[in-house]
């Protein structure tokens, strides 16, 4: 058994009672066997419940990897951390190797995770009366339902990965056995379309746990699988062209294929004629200033958990370091103090639009570089001199960004007085406070920030998202299609920003089908903001050399004063062709000879 676990990592779960870690490494090993887990409903819940455990908390995401959490926000433009030792800030220096834990996480607990859920699925059937036949036939599609959610994040993050399909190696196999190459990108797609289908005919269409696996949530995830299948980076890149196996398959399909796009627009619309509206509906708040209504709506619909608008997310991340990580430092407000080392970039506060919905480029959208003028925020009770570059931008600017000298979201809790943040070298969240705890860009993300961290569920996928991918993946297969616009401009009117040829003061439809990808890119980066989205758009769309490479820009924060506002470069980022996709594990490579490298790596 135990050269089996040094032959290759990928196993770590063959061994029966690592494949229920938290649960069972509670329990002597010769009390409890994997049989005896069977034998009750309350064992049976407890390892379904464990393979649950392995879904990412993106609420540690300053610990990469830290159950399961992604590098996905400090390591795309939209953000940058303060602190060295936040592994995102060594890949946008490209200074990471295949050799690295932080490397190695995710293709390590979710490989143990898809074992175990391989197992469930073939024990289920057999276990104790106690679960009806109807619970178990559930129960089998939440499992086959996990499994296919990991080997898709495996896919997003690694490339084509070792499908196992329905095979348990037995623990006395041998090396030979053991070893598998990489299945192709097509033929994981395949795998894990297929066992979403299948669990769709198994699983609910409701539940009543927040965050468990129903119809609407497995067709959602198909809709993502096929988006990935059918973007640039992963449909004809012969970037990846020496990519194969030993049998001389590539890895990568070398043609680009039109149909993949039709494919995801076929599967987002399926989605959305079975559930929205209904079962998921865009989520809003009323209030009679209309602009407020929109921020309001853009604000709660992440914070308020498992509103109608929220298809999938983790039921229950406690205690959250990103609350910590967007509060401000704010010396003097005990009770309202982070780190505020979790900053938006420039280029993230210049791609918000303007109130009337056109982006800052644009010579007739408004927008002036410099100066200040007296405005107030729509969460503020009074008029501010405010930078000029910050005002009278769009509902979701002053969801997602904390800039100086704007009000925090919570008043102190002691004298319920509004508190306004102040980065500049003295102010209360400046170098002056603290040179660690301090933002490192001039601002500050604020998107996503609860007052309190209780039971918060923490986001994977809404509606919102559901509703751009129909947009780009018809946009790409059939550009003409009138629904394009529709659903782009739902996303608008609620954002409350002007639509494309709609509604009040509607703004020029985007003329061909490369403006509409423009239009539709630039949608998607303001309102899925800081939602673990935009490091993955950048990679599946092959521009992130473009994005995230070069120098980027934000406050000065070593001045106080008007000196502060100087556009100041922060850094200059690296990004080579081989950062599109994370390393396979070295040790995973040398164990397994039949599992060839990334290209670059």
């Amino acid at each position: 058994m135990k050269k089996l676990i040094v032959s290759i990592s990928l196993i770590t779960a063959l061994v029966s009672m690592n494949s229920c870690k938290k649960y069972l490494d509670t329990v002597p090993d010769n009390i409890l066997t994997i049989e005896d887990v069977f034998k009750t409903r309350t064992n049976v819940i407890r390892y379904i419940g464990n393979i649950y455990q392995a879904m990412p908390n993106e609420f540690n995401q300053r610990f990469g990897g830290n159950e399961n959490s992604g590098v996905w926000t400090g390591a795309s433009d939209e953000g940058k951390y303060t602190w060295d030792f936040v592994y995102a800030n060594n890949m946008n220096k490209s200074a990471w190797a295949n050799t690295d834990g932080n490397v190695s996480v995710y293709w390590d607990n979710y490989y143990r995770a898809i074992r175990n859920a391989t197992d469930f699925i073939q024990r289920i059937d057999n276990a104790t009366p106690e679960i009806s036949a109807t619970e178990k036939t559930i129960l089998r599609g939440e499992a086959r339902a996990l499994r296919a959610f990991y080997y898709y994040q495996l896919l997003r993050i690694y490339g084509p990965v070792v499908i196992l399909g329905e095979d348990l190696i037995p623990v006395a196999a041998t090396t030979e056995e053991v070893n598998r190459p990489r299945s192709t990108f097509d033929d994981c797609v395949t795998f894990i379309i297929d066992q979403l289908d299948k669990a769709y005919t198994e699983l609910p269409a409701t539940s009543a746990v927040a965050g468990k696996f129903t119809k609407g949530v497995v067709k959602a995830y198909k809709v993502q699988v096929l988006m990935l299948a059918a973007s640039p980076l992963f449909n004809g890149n012969t970037d990846y062209a020496a990519l194969k196996n030993d049998d001389g398959k590539n890895l990568f399909n070398q043609t680009y294929d039109a149909a993949k796009w039709t494919k995801a627009a076929t599967a987002a619309k399926d989605f959305l004629t079975e559930f929205a509206p209904g079962t998921y509906d865009l989520y809003r708040v009323s209030d009679a200033d209309p602009f407020k209504a929109a921020y309001l709506s853009c604000r709660d619909v992440i914070t308020q958990s498992w509103n109608k608008e929220w298809i999938f997310g983790r039921s229950n991340s406690g205690y959250s370091f990103i609350r910590y990580d967007r509060t401000p430092f704010h010396a003097g407000y005990a009770n309202q103090r982070g780190a505020g080392a979790n900053g938006a970039t420039q280029a993230q506060v210049d791609a918000y639009f303007m109130a009337n919905g056109k982006p800052i480029t644009d010579p007739t959208a408004g927008y002036t570089a410099t100066g200040f003028s007296s405005f107030k925020a729509p969460y503020d009770n009074t008029t501010r001199s405010t930078f000029n570059q910050w005002t009278n931008r769009e509902p979701r600017f002053y969801v997602g960004i904390t800039y100086n000298n704007s009000v925090w979201l919570y008043p102190d809790q002691n004298t319920g007085n509004l508190i306004v943040t102040n980065m500049e070298r003295t102010g209360n969240s400046g170098l002056a406070q603290s040179t660690s705890d301090v933002t490192p860009t001039g601002y500050i993300i604020r998107k996503g920030v609860a007052n309190t961290d209780d039971a918060r569920g923490s986001l994977y996928l809404r509606l919102a998202q559901i509703y751009l991918d129909y947009a780009e993946a018809l946009n790409e297969s059939n550009p003409v299609d009138a629904d394009i616009l529709k659903y782009l401009n739902f996303i608008r009117e609620r954002a409350g920003v002007a639509q494309y040829g709609a509604g009040t003061n509607p703004l020029p439809v985007p003329a061909t089908q490369a403006e509409m990808r423009a239009a539709i890119r630039a949608e998607r980066r303001v309102e899925l903001a800081f939602e673990n989205v935009r490091y993955f758009e950048t990679r599946r769309w092959k521009v992130a050399e473009q994005t995230d490479a070069g120098t980027f820009y934000g406050m000065d924060r070593t001045q106080t004063g008007t000196a502060f506002y100087t556009k100041t470069l922060l850094e200059t980022r690296t990004f080579r062709k081989r950062d599109y996709l994370f390393p396979v594990p070295a040790n995973e490579v040398l164990k397994n000879p039949l599992v060839k490298q990334n290209t670059g790596w």
